[in-house]
């Protein structure tokens, strides 16, 4: 892949992680991530679920923050997140896997909350869409997801497929 294609593919990655739009990633784009989905599903952040939802956003940042904030002003800059996270993501993609594991665990406990783990195909169609993914794409991203076609997905299809959408091949 080309360079600059490299780096579109990159840019794009990081804007799903910029929630917010202001140009760099910290704690409140993982927090306002929890939040959303929760409004999304009608779910208390005081319950149980949102609590766990809220716990594994800060897991997450704090997973990220510790691969790609090399200056520690809590904040991940574009630059550091391709010079940074991404090399050492795509290096150990089973690490990005772990560090996102609490918070899509928590995402599909929310969404599919009498299905063990799992949610249907809608349910996380409307999880990507509150996660900022357009909704004419959410819907086939999911279908996607459900890599056993039966109709839902579970933390083993979801964790494997997020790592690889993140960690980028050069």
């Amino acid at each position: 892949m080309v360079n600059s294609e490299y780096e579109r593919r990159i840019a794009a990655r990081f804007t799903t992680f910029d929630q917010d739009g202001n140009g760099y990633i910290d704690r409140s784009d993982f927090s306002g991530a929890a939040k959303a989905v929760l409004a999304e599903f009608g779910t208390a952040a005081r319950s149980e679920k949102g609590q766990a939802l809220y716990g594994g956003a800060e897991a997450f940042w704090q997973g990220m923050a510790g691969i790609a904030d090399r200056d520690g002003d809590q904040r991940i800059t574009r630059e550091e997140f391709v010079s940074g996270a991404v090399k050492r993501l795509r290096d150990n993609p089973d690490r990005f896997a772990e560090i996102a594991r609490p918070f899509l665990h928590a995402a599909l406990d929310v969404a599919g909350p009498e299905s063990g783990g799992a949610a249907t195909v809608e349910a996380v169609a409307r999880v990507l869409t509150a996660l900022g993914v357009p909704g004419d794409a959410a819907r086939p991203v999911a279908e996607a997801l459900d890599a056993d076609g039966d109709g839902k997905v579970g933390e083993a299809e979801i964790v494997p497929a997020f790592a690889r959408y993140f960690t980028v091949p050069e």
